[in-house]
Formats: structure tokens, C-alpha cells, sequence
């Protein structure tokens, strides 16, 4: 058994690199990912081993990057794109919508497109504008990707992975803020498949359902909550699409309460979708409506307000208290 204790940053780069390793097929490209190894270092020291054949700098053009990936994952290539930044992935959005998601349906099936694409997303790292945004629910409107996004090491490990051997493409957001949490990675593990919910904490009176960088805010207001004499179950989503609405559903009928939380803005979030479907499944066992915690429906605000911007804890625990009051 391998079991190493590793930031996420560096258990994704160790995915990438077994990956590599494993199959030649597997290429890496993006801006700055070759000779600097990314701006977060993520592809640290892949270009060094693997050669600029496999680790490809590429001009500065989202578009072209992923028109590209098509390309070699037509030809029998799999792909994986770094996006530098979650605001950089719109000169793309065309490519990804109308080519990468739509191709395996247009051809029937015959074809397949194994591409990852990379995007580090989310607030609380103090950036300019264009780098903190939080697009998921974008992509996961769009039939024909695979949305998903690890919350700690282990996840990012296996779930890279997983996607990588995916034939359908897969829109893969980092949480960069998370980038250099620290947990330990078993790399002989079995692990879950890429799409199943995990229950990360136990509780009785309440549902906590995030993703992402969310989970860690969620457990720390778990744990606030138990000092109360709460007790607050959190799910770790791990898939914005396909997403695991058996394990919600699980968990609220037992807790009979449920607060979904994200950074993204709450209007037509992910939440949405979570609200509306376990509201339908689960009509007869909640005891409160279900609530969600998000961003503003407002362009990211400079650094110096995110934590405003931000849901913290106080905002967690606020929606917790106001669902056990019903």
C-alpha cells in the first residue's frame, strides 16, 4: 500500500503523471503548463520527463486549445486541457458546447472524445477580475459533459484518474484555493466511481450537500453546529453532472432537512437543481423547505471584498438555524 500525505495541487500532478506513464496516448497542453509547470505548478515537472511532444505550451488562445484537443482525441489522443483560470474558459465555451459535447451524439456514437478539460475555479485567493469565478452550472446544462470537482487529495487523485480514462469528455474544475490543503492519498486504493456521492460526516438533524471547495466550510459549520448539540450530516456532491440524487435522497430521509451550498451564485446554481429534485422525491419526509447558500447574483467583487462575497460559516450556520426552526 502507497499512501502519501500530498496537497491537492501535487496529487493532481501525480495523477497526471501515472497517467502518462501508463499511456502513451495521454497529452497534456495548455498555457505555461510545459517549461513553468503551470501558474499554481500543478504540471510541475512534467514537461522535464515527458518532452515537448506530450507537454505542450500553447499560444494564448482557449479556443484553439480545445479545438486543438478535438482534434487529437479524433485521432485517438487523450487530451487534457489546462484552462488557467475559470474566466478564461469563455473564448472556448463555442468549442466545448457546440463540437466537444455534441460530437459523440452527432456521429451516432461511432466516435469518441476522451478530453479533459482543466479549470481551477473559485474565489478566496485574492485575484484581479477574471479569475475567481465559479461557472459550473454552465457546463452541467450542457448534455454531453461530465462535470465533476474533487475537495480533497484523494478525490483529486483517483477522480483525474477516472477522467482521463473516461471516453466522453470531461469538464474537470479545481478548486484552487483547496490547491494546497493537504490529505493523504492511498494510490493502491479501489476507488468510488467518479460519479457517486460521499457522505464525508454523519448527522441526524440536518443535511449539508456541497462540492468542491465548499466541503470544507461545510464540516467546519458541522462541527460548530455539534458544540450546539446539533447533528449535521454533510454529503460531498463530487459530480455537478451526473449527480448522485439517490445519495441526497438517502440522507434527507433520514435527516428530513436539507441546505445546499456552493459559491456560485444561487440564482439558476446548482442548488436549483438539487432543490427542485429532492423537494419532488422527498415532498413527504422534509420538515423544512430546502435552502440554499451561495454567491450574489453579481459580477465577482474586487479582492478586497470576497469574503463578503463569499458564503462562509456564519452564512452556513445561519441557513442551518433557519432550517431547524421550522
Amino acid at each position: 500500500m502507497t499512501v502519501q500525505k500530498l496537497p491537492i495541487a501535487k496529487a493532481i500532478n501525480e495523477s497526471l503523471r501515472k497517467a502518462m506513464e501508463t499511456d502513451p496516448k495521454v497529452l497534456v497542453m495548455g498555457e505555461d503548463v510545459g517549461k513553468l509547470g503551470g501558474v499554481f505548478r500543478v504540471t510541475d515537472g512534467l514537461f522535464k520527463d515527458f518532452g515537448e511532444d506530450r507537454v505542450i505550451d500553447t499560444p494564448l488562445a482557449e479556443s484553439g486549445i480545445v479545438g486543438t484537443a478535438i482534434g487529437l482525441a479524433l485521432r485517438g489522443y487523450r487530451p487534457v486541457v489546462e484552462i488557467q483560470f475559470d474566466g478564461f474558459v469563455f473564448p472556448a465555451y463555442d468549442q466545448i458546447v457546440t463540437q466537444l459535447a455534441k460530437m459523440h451524439a452527432r456521429a451516432l456514437g461511432k466516435i469518441k472524445l476522451p478530453v479533459v478539460v482543466r479549470i481551477p475555479y473559485g474565489g478566496g485567493i485574492g485575484a484581479v477580475e477574471h479569475h475567481s469565478e465559479s461557472p459550473e452550472a454552465l457546463f452541467a446544462h450542457v448534455a454531453g459533459l461530465k462535470v465533476v470537482s474533487p475537495s480533497n487529495a484523494s478525490d483529486a487523485y483517483w477522480m483525474m484518474q477516472q477522467a482521463i480514462q473516461s471516453d466522453d469528455p470531461v469538464i474537470f474544475f479545481e478548486p484552487k484555493r483547496r490547491y494546497w490543503d493537504k490529505g493523504e492519498v492511498d494510490t493502491e486504493a479501489i476507488p468510488a466511481p467518479l460519479h457517486k456521492a460521499r457522505t464525508v460526516r454523519a448527522g441526524s438533524d440536518l443535511t449539508l450537500v456541497a462540492y468542491g471547495p465548499m466541503v470544507k466550510v461545510c464540516l467546519e459549520a458541522a462541527a460548530a453546529a455539534q458544540e450546539e448539540g446539533k447533528s449535521i450530516e454533510v454529503v460531498d456532491l463530487r459530480s455537478m453532472s451526473p449527480i448522485d440524487f439517490d445519495a441526497v435522497q438517502a440522507s434527507v430521509e433520514r435527516t428530513r432537512r436539507l441546505v445546499v451550498v456552493h459559491e456560485a451564485p444561487v440564482f439558476y446554481g446548482a442548488g436549483a437543481e438539487i432543490a427542485a429534485r429532492i423537494t419532488e422525491r422527498c415532498f413527504y419526509h422534509l420538515e423544512a423547505p430546502v435552502l440554499r447558500v451561495g454567491g450574489y447574483h453579481a459580477p465577482y467583487p474586487p479582492a478586497r471584498l470576497e469574503e463578503e462575497y463569499l458564503p462562509g460559516l456564519d452564512r452556513v450556520l445561519d441557513a442551518v438555524d433557519r432550517s431547524l426552526a421550522y
